[in-house]
């Protein structure tokens, strides 16, 4: 065998030393013979599997080869057998990795030919949308000339002859520019079309070398043209057709202005270039980029010098938005009414409630009364849907029950039979007479044996509610809650009275509603109870509600079952606020999230600038005046978190009435929710306690609550808590000082004595004469000297006390002036503390 017929040599290293070389003859691509060659010994053996002889011992030929081979200590059969296989091994994978490389290339090619026949399709289309173009410009331009020539020829010319000849001749004369135009531009479509097809074959298709950048960077053309450059191309085009360069017709914009707006967003407006907007400003001495902001006076200067129209508009024109749609009379149906329950804290409204719903409602309510408001659909046996409010009735729920007779229909006055009028009674009348709805009375507890209705209804004229039964028009129904008597007549006076008022509602408008309740749920986040009033909500709508915004992610009925839409009056806990609103914002539905972000973030502003104006004084006189009161008036302050805004919102205006001209309680922060490390923070740095309300503190603020020794104190009546409060800010009223008197005593003689000073010979006429106590000096009944006794002597000895009708010396702390027939008058100081009423 030659060592240089094709052979392939790979060096065999082992054990550090060089060993031999084995040797690899290859013939068409096929391994002919292995050959294992070392320093003094040259072996040839046929590779295994193509006809080679055998080993002994069920050898291998490759084992055979390397058995029979003489080589170095330190060179074993499995290493010499290891070190071929790895070089057939290698081997493989460089066939494999070729035909790999062989694969790719040719998908490259593929991709190539297909970018290539792509971008001649694009290029095609647009020469025929060019040649188009050209022979439309070609062909309004003959009209130009044929209608230029018409206008030259004289007028008083006679008519052509009508002969067969004339006719005949007719185009020779009047179409010669015509007749001359054809070859004219026939020739130039035929240079186009060979302009058009150099470089290609008769199909259409680019021939010569096409590289890989010509492929990739779009062909030959380069880069494609827009389509807004095609068109300006066409315009540049027609205008030369027509006989010169023609200005492009200036469109005049109307465009809003705010009172301040980004330069980019003012070229958007009017349609400018952002580069020539900055150089109008830079013109006008103003050096701004394209993200600063400009105001709205130099503004309109830009936009009056492109030439556009200036409409001023305000930062409160973002509501317009919200549309208030005029419902049509074909689209308006019926709707269930909205009827509030009112009336006197115990009255029974909760519980005539649940014997309307068949359910215990108030046998969840902490110490038996209402502390929200609910909102619950009730069908009637007859099949009538009333949506019903129960509205707290303790005084400090003012502003709760003020919100329910806002947004109802019909309002139902409870009133205790055998407990007449109340306070909160006539609250609720004049909130129902204050909204102009119509008002049905419910006498409660008329099983009662104590139950007097004629004195309910009497009480009732003084306030100008007359019943039916005294001749007026306000239904009255006597019901009881607990045995249920006069039910069915209270839900028909209710179904006739909604039927007399025509309750009508268009659903198919974007829905408007009211927040009845809201609260910071833990694991739902803010959720608002909404009722319904106009149009329908479903599920995925974008709305924005007082200061937040959000997008319906669930609703859940009054059963809590979700529910995909509710339409007009029906009330649904609504899922997907960003922030938790107030009790009594209305809901309103926008089209975009941009817009709900946008009017929230300006109804934040404009409440935030009206506390800023609240908080600030306007003058110095004002600031020093409220500085002297506020050195004079002592502060509780309190940080208050509630479960639901209108819960927060009653006891805050309960802690504004607590206090005097001495005393007031100032509330740092109210909020809903559990209590927070932050609540206590701000609690230690201003030494208030946390008052929570049917809330709790997590565990980290529990653990800094008491590192701090921070007081926090929970309720769920909020009797408790306004009694606490109040008792707290008793304490810090200062103890009044009261004045007891205990005896008067006349002086028959003054007496000088060394040491001490005038002494008066004294005879107690009324009461008794302690040393300890006040004395003030009477001469002709007035006071000439008030102070304490420094002395009282009976005979020689010091007393503590003189009873009436007895003699006494006595002298007075730094004052002399006594006299004959002077009277002492005598009183104790005692301290009273006091109370807040």
């Amino acid at each position: 065998m030659s060592d240089n017929d094709g052979k392939k040599t790979l060096g065999l290293r082992g054990g550090g030393s060089r060993s031999g070389n084995v040797k690899q003859s290859f013939s068409h691509g096929r391994t002919k013979n292995v050959v294992v060659e070392t320093k003094r010994k040259r072996v040839v053996v046929p590779k295994a599997g193509t006809g080679g002889g055998k080993g002994t011992g069920g050898q291998t030929s490759i084992q055979a080869a390397a058995a029979s081979a003489k080589r170095p200590a330190g060179i074993s059969d499995a290493e010499m057998e290891r070190r071929l296989r790895a070089l057939q091994a290698a081997k493989a994978r460089e066939v494999e990795e070729a035909a790999q490389r062989e694969a790719e290339e040719k998908a490259r090619a593929e991709e190539r030919e297909r970018l290539r026949a792509e971008k001649e399709q694009k290029e095609r289309e647009q020469r025929e949308a060019e040649e188009r173009a050209r022979a439309k410009a070609e062909e309004e331009e003959r009209r130009q000339r044929e209608a230029a020539e018409a206008a030259r020829r004289p007028a008083e010319a006679p008519p052509a002859e009508t002969t067969p000849d004339a006719a005949r001749s007719a185009p020779a004369k009047t179409g010669g520019p015509v007749a001359k135009e054809q070859p004219r531009k026939a020739e130039r479509e035929r240079e186009e079309r060979g302009r058009s097809a150099k470089g290609r074959d008769g199909g259409g298709r680019r021939t010569g070398k096409l590289t890989v950048n010509q492929a990739l960077q779009g062909g030959e053309g380069g880069r494609q043209k827009s389509m807004a450059a095609m068109k300006r191309k066409q315009e540049r085009a027609r205008q030369k057709a027509m006989g010169g360069p023609v200005q492009r017709e200036k469109v005049t914009r109307d465009v809003q202005l705010p009172e301040a707006i980004t330069v980019a967003e003012l070229a958007n407006r009017m349609a400018e270039r952002v580069g020539d907007v900055i150089k109008a400003l830079m013109q006008n001495g103003v050096m701004a980029t394209q993200n600063q902001s400009i105001d709205a006076d130099t503004a309109e200067l830009i936009i009056e010098e492109f030439g556009h129209n200036v409409t001023r508009v305000s930062d409160a024109d973002v509501e317009q938005v919200i549309h208030t749609v005029e419902d049509k009379p074909e689209d308006l149906q019926s709707r269930a009414p909205i009827v509030t329950i009112m009336g006197h804290v115990d009255h029974g409204k909760t519980s005539l409630l649940d014997a309307i719903r068949k359910t215990k409602v108030v046998a969840g309510e902490a110490g038996g009364i209402t502390q929200h408001i609910g909102a619950y659909q009730v069908t009637t046996e007859s099949g009538s849907t009333l949506t019903f409010l129960d509205t707290p009735g303790h005084a400090a729920f003012t502003s709760m029950r003020s919100r329910g007779a806002q947004v109802t229909d019909i309002v139902v006055l409870v009133v205790a039979a055998d407990d007449a009028v109340m306070p909160q009674t006539v609250e609720a009348i004049n909130h129902a007479k204050a909204a102009g709805v119509p008002m049905i009375v419910a006498i409660n507890k008329i099983d009662k044996p104590s139950a007097n209705p004629t004195k309910v209804r009497t009480d009732l004229l003084q306030h100008e509610v007359v019943v039916e039964q005294m001749s007026g028009e306000v239904q009255d129904v006597e019901v009881s809650a607990i045995s249920g008597q006069g039910l069915d007549e209270l839900l028909e006076a209710i179904a006739l009275q909604a039927e007399i008022l025509e309750l009508k509602a268009n659903p198919g408008r974007s829905a408007q509603g009211a927040v009845i309740e809201a609260q910071l749920d833990v694991g739902r986040g803010p959720v608002a109870t909404v009722l319904v009033q106009n149009g329908t909500l479903r599920q995925g709508d974008i709305f924005v509600v007082g200061e937040q915004w959000g997008k319906v992610r669930a609703m859940e009925n009054d059963q809590g079952q979700r529910v995909k839409e509710a339409g007009p009056s029906v009330p649904v806990e609504v899922l997907g606020l960003n922030g938790t609103p107030e009790a009594g914002d209305v809901l309103n539905v926008v089209e975009t999230e941009a817009q709900a972000r946008e009017i929230a973030e300006y109804r934040q502003q404009v409440a935030k600038d009206k506390r800023a104006a609240a908080g600030a004084a306007t003058t110095l006189e004002a600031l020093m005046q409220k500085a002297k009161e506020d050195e004079n008036v002592s502060e509780l302050p309190v940080l208050i978190k509630a479960d639901v805004q209108g819960s927060a919102e009653a006891i805050v205006q309960a802690m504004e009435k607590i206090g005097n001209d001495e005393v007031r309680v100032r509330v740092l922060h109210y909020g809903v929710g559990a209590i927070t490390e932050t609540d206590v923070g701000l609690a230690e740095a201003s030494g208030a306690p946390i008052l929570g309300f049917n809330v709790r503190a997590n565990a980290s603020a529990r653990n800094s609550a008491n590192q701090k020794g921070v007081e926090v104190r929970y309720y769920s009546v909020i009797y408790d808590l306004v009694d606490d409060v109040k008792a707290a800010a008793s304490g810090l009223l200062s103890n009044e000082i009261r004045e007891k008197f205990i005896g008067y005593a006349e002086i028959r003689e003054t007496f000088r004595v060394t040491g001490v000073g005038n002494v008066a010979g004294c005879l107690v006429t009324e009461g008794i004469a302690r040393r300890s106590a006040g004395v003030r000096l009477l001469r002709e009944d007035v006071v000439v000297h008030e102070g304490t006794l420094k002395t009282l002597k009976r005979f020689k000895d010091e007393v503590s006390e003189v009873q009436s009708g007895q003699e006494c010396g006595m002298a007075f702390e730094n004052y002399d002036d006594i006299r004959k027939g002077d009277v002492i008058e005598i009183f104790e100081r005692e301290e009273v503390e006091r109370k807040l009423a």
